[in-house]
């Protein structure tokens, strides 16, 4: 059983503490290529997140039937056979987002954020733990790069959800700028997703330093003072 310590710490360490793309760093090629625009952003975490809760589940349910000196090959042979599922899937549903995601859905085999919690986490702890971790850890990318992708897709089209009608036909984009706004193609290249990421590390530094400083705060005790 997981208790709802368990749940709460796992969930702060994958949204926030231990956020894959804003503190390990890893990940950082389709982080950074394929945020372009939001749902580009949403579509290939939300494939990410599939992978990682099944694969996860999947190594902690077999970890005590793996030998320790293949486990790394059994590991990516868990993840790739995912990875191809998914892969079909896109392929077949979301034909569109499929062509625009390109490569980047094949690569999920060898994101570092997939592998490293398979080892570092599923390979050590029971299944329930390990869905959950594989979840919230991906949902701490999701978030990170939803935010990315529309910053970038708002700073240089003025637009959000761009691509949205490959996944739902009925929906539009959001034109946020006025439409005679002409764009501002560094935030749509690689060097702004590096800028703004550095921004977005900036944030989240700042937040915890405040966080930090208040706890580090005496509380004031109010004076009694006499009539």
């Amino acid at each position: 059983m997981i208790t709802r310590e368990e749940i709460r710490n796992i969930t702060h360490n994958g949204v926030w503490k231990q956020n894959s793309s804003l503190i390990q760093l890893l990940g950082l090629c389709p982080l950074l290529a394929v945020t372009t625009n939001m749902v580009n952003g949403i579509m290939l975490s939300l494939a990410t997140i599939i992978v990682m809760a099944v694969a996860n589940v999947a190594v902690a349910s077999l970890r005590n039937f793996i030998p320790h000196e293949i486990r790394i090959p059994v590991f990516i042979l868990i993840v790739a056979s995912l990875v191809t599922a998914v892969d079909l899937l896109f392929n077949a549903n979301l034909h569109e987002l499929y062509l625009v995601l390109g490569i980047f859905i094949p690569l999920i085999v060898t994101n570092c954020i997939v592998l490293a919690r398979v080892e570092a986490f599923a390979a050590k702890n029971p299944p329930l733990q390990s869905t959950f971790d594989g979840i919230f850890m991906g949902v701490g990318m999701l978030w990170t790069l939803a935010l990315l992708g529309a910053l970038r897709e708002l700073i240089g089209a003025g637009t959000l959800f761009s691509g949205i009608d490959m996944v739902f036909p009925s929906l539009q984009p959001l034109q946020v700028l006025p439409a005679d706004y002409p764009g501002f193609l560094l935030a749509i290249l690689p060097p702004g997703a590096f800028i703004l990421l550095g921004c977005m590390i900036a944030w989240k530094n700042w937040v915890e330093a405040r966080a930090a400083k208040r706890q580090q705060q005496p509380a004031i005790e109010p004076v009694a003072t006499g009539n």
